[in-house]
């Protein structure tokens, strides 16, 4: 996430590596319909030149898993590595809304679903009320992701 890769090559590595995870899966004979996968998104690396948009990262992103994921995989739980609370939110949406997927796609954010909360928190006891309300807006707005109806000016009216 840190790179200066293109989404271009976030999606070929991506590729590569969810091809040596399954291999090894089916060659372990794992019951494929007992895991949830947790993957990356496809995005282009921090440092590159050219951001991709979020329905580019969308398009990538289901592209690469409908490439390697069987579909008895029922659940992907995305990392978000390392984007903020609203391109991770908006990135889940837009994958969600591509419809026809034959997986379940959620979230298993770390930084994407905690930092306002911290923020909202900065550890102090007199915050803890803060720090709730502003945790139940991101999961709120998450699970609204969940099912693909989160839009961008969510942000401005759940704030």
């Amino acid at each position: 996430m840190d790179g200066d890769h293109s989404i271009e090559r976030c999606e070929e590595v991506t590729d590569a590596a969810l091809e040596t995870v399954f291999d090894a899966l089916f060659l372990h004979r794992v019951r494929l319909e007992g895991m949830v996968l947790k993957p990356n998104m496809v995005i282009a690396g921090k440092k590159c030149a050219k951001q991709a948009g979020p329905q580019q990262v969308a398009e990538a992103t289901i592209r690469c898993l409908r490439r390697r994921v069987p579909g008895a995989v029922p659940g992907i739980a995305f990392l978000s590595g390392g984007q903020s609370e609203t391109d991770a939110t908006l990135h889940l949406s837009l994958m969600n809304r591509l419809g026809d997927l034959p997986w379940e796609l959620s979230f298993s954010y770390g930084r994407a679903l905690q930092q306002s909360t911290l923020d909202a928190w900065k550890g102090k006891p007199g915050n803890v009320t803060a720090a709730q309300k502003a945790f139940l807006r991101r999961a709120r707005l998450n699970g609204l992701a969940r099912d693909g109806s989160y839009e961008a000016a969510m942000e401005q009216a759940a704030a």
